[in-house]
């Protein structure tokens, strides 16, 4: 019987997939149900609700996500650095554009907050970013910027967005190059 190899870890594996082929927005419990050939009813053995089920995916999504990044960054410092997260950051978001929307909740809809694995996604951002020497109140607005920078970019990728005739790569490495100038030119206070 399908159900009877039901379990948390398999729904939300099943969540990422068909978020990456159908659309984040198209995650729903029917539409799992379905694909294990049961009644919605029966997932509520292992989730709570979608929320539920979108938080865990979440955490999947971003746990792949800060692998994937902690990886290439490892033994790099400064704009080697810098360019090796960012290339792994948009990677992931290109190949796994379901689950890179799932990492995208608001923090008001994303109840785990000392989960380990954004523990660990701080904890990787914050030091390559302490490498600068960046401190707070610093650090939150350099990580506001990397984050707006590498999201926006990436959804306007995604989206077929850049029409121009120049590589869509060049353009990267040169945005990952101007925020290597901006963060070693962070503008400090006075008292600093």
């Amino acid at each position: 019987m399908p159900r009877a190899g039901l379990t948390a870890d398999r729904l939300v594996a099943a969540a990422a997939d068909l978020a990456d082929e159908a659309g984040y927005e198209n995650v729903t419990l029917s539409a799992l149900a379905r694909r294990f050939g049961v009644k919605d009813a029966s997932l509520y053995a292992h989730v709570r609700g979608l929320r539920d089920l979108r938080t865990r995916l979440a955490l999947l999504a971003g746990g792949e996500m800060i692998d994937r990044i902690a990886a290439a960054v490892a033994g790099r410092t400064g704009k080697e650095a810098l360019a090796a997260f960012a290339n792994a950051y948009r990677e992931y978001a290109l190949a796994h554009p379901g689950r890179y929307a799932a990492t995208q909740l608001p923090p008001h809809q994303f109840p785990v907050t000392g989960s380990p694995v954004l523990r660990r996604t701080a904890e990787i951002t914050y030091g390559l970013l302490r490498a600068y020497g960046l401190r707070e109140p610093d650090l939150t607005d350099a990580v506001r910027l990397l984050r707006s920078t590498f999201h926006g970019y990436c959804a306007l990728e995604s989206a077929g967005a850049f029409g121009d005739p120049r590589d869509v790569r060049a353009s990267w490495d040169r945005v990952v190059d101007a925020l290597h100038i901006a963060l070693v030119n962070w503008p400090r206070d006075a008292a600093d």
